[in-house]
């Protein structure tokens, strides 16, 4: 496969995973970023080889990539996506897709009408024990699934607010906890179950007086399978405890993994330290299986580095999604969907009422 011409925007903290990636696969010819900060573009393109630009413009002329990964702050993600689009780049965004539903649409529309791919990281759908949980669940192995729940107990200090200008203000995080530290487990409760008709929820700052945003958020979910679902998730208990995704079947059986121990890992300040697993496995004829598939991951764990592993494979799939002309891992439709799960949230605790989906931006 002849290497795909890409471009790295946005060289913070998680750009640096994205760029680990790009220089280690032969599918990749990073040639070039881009950050608004030109100092740090230089020093992040003298790091990695290539060629460094201030201007996403300037960029698309001159190095003329075929795609770009976009890794800026999440209300900046739009403009980028479509400056490509229109220039016949395909993209990949960080996650969240978009802080709003504005965005997404803009983005949507601007791939859609240039023929080119959108694709939204969440490279937990490839850990190996989430994988082995939709398995399951495509195989009927628990009957209908009926019953979702997704609980993230997890900390961010005061240090980790500070340590970029835009975290914990509305303006520039576009949120707290259901923007930033839950959309991989919001995008895994919405592959298990399906679509969803209809949200209720509320959220709070409990413990972090010093950022706007929420560090604490709950809901409930009603998808139109007819399956209920929960949403427990915070980053106010110190140290960390876990972050939890589980599917109950009508058949009485439960499928689980456990994402992260601990506090989420915090890209470019800590990594993962302790491997996926799945920590509920009751499908009947296979109650056995959890302590071996537990064995199995733990291995497995030892011999990669988890906190780039599961980047590189996304970012790997989306460059044979463009030379295949097929869709990627997790499109852009399916990362508006996580928008429109945490904007149902908040749209639900300020109107006091349940929520229907599809949405569509304010």
């Amino acid at each position: 496969m002849r290497a795909v011409r890409t471009a790295l925007v946005g060289c913070g903290k998680v750009g640096h995973l994205h760029a680990q990636a790009l220089v280690s696969l032969p599918e990749a010819d990073l040639v070039g970023v881009c950050d608004a900060q030109g100092d740090r573009a230089e020093a992040f393109a003298g790091r990695y080889g290539t060629r460094a630009f201030a201007d996403i413009d300037a960029l698309l002329a001159t190095a003329k990539p075929e795609a770009i990964v976009v890794c800026t702050p999440h209300p900046l993600h739009a403009e980028p996506v479509v400056r490509a689009a229109r220039a016949g780049v395909h993209a990949l965004v960080e996650k969240p897709l978009a802080a709003s539903l504005a965005d997404c649409d803009a983005m949507l529309a601007a791939a859609r009408d240039a023929g080119t791919l959108l694709g939204v990281v969440s490279q937990r759908r490839l850990y190996e024990p989430v994988r082995r949980m939709k398995a399951a669940l495509d195989a009927g192995k628990v009957g209908r699934p009926v019953l979702g729940t997704f609980v993230m107990f997890s900390w961010r200090d005061e240090a980790y607010y500070r340590s970029d200008p835009w975290r914990g203000k509305w303006a520039t995080e576009g949120g707290g906890v259901l923007v930033n530290q839950s959309p991989h487990q919001l995008d895994l409760l919405q592959w298990f179950l399906g679509e969803i008709d209809e949200v209720s929820g509320y959220w709070a700052n409990v413990n972090h007086p010093t950022i706007e945003v929420e560090d604490t958020a709950l809901a409930m979910i009603r998808f139109k399978s007819g399956a209920l679902g929960s949403i427990v998730t915070s980053v106010s208990q110190r140290p960390g405890l876990y972050t939890k995704v589980h599917v109950h079947g009508s058949n009485g059986a439960s499928v689980g993994v456990e994402t992260d121990r601990g506090a989420t890992f915090i890209a470019g300040m800590t990594g993962i330290a302790e491997p996926p697993l799945n920590d509920v496995w009751t499908i009947p004829g296979e109650e056995g299986l959890l302590a071996e598939f537990q064995r199995e991951d733990r291995e497995r764990f030892q011999t990669i580095d988890a906190t780039t592993h599961y980047h590189r494979l996304q970012v790997q799939d989306f460059l044979h999604a463009i030379r295949e002309g097929r869709p990627p891992l997790v499109p852009g439709e399916q990362g508006r969907v996580v928008v429109e799960m945490f904007t149902a949230i908040y749209r639900s605790d300020r109107d006091r009422r349940p929520v229907r989906l599809p949405l569509v931006a304010e």
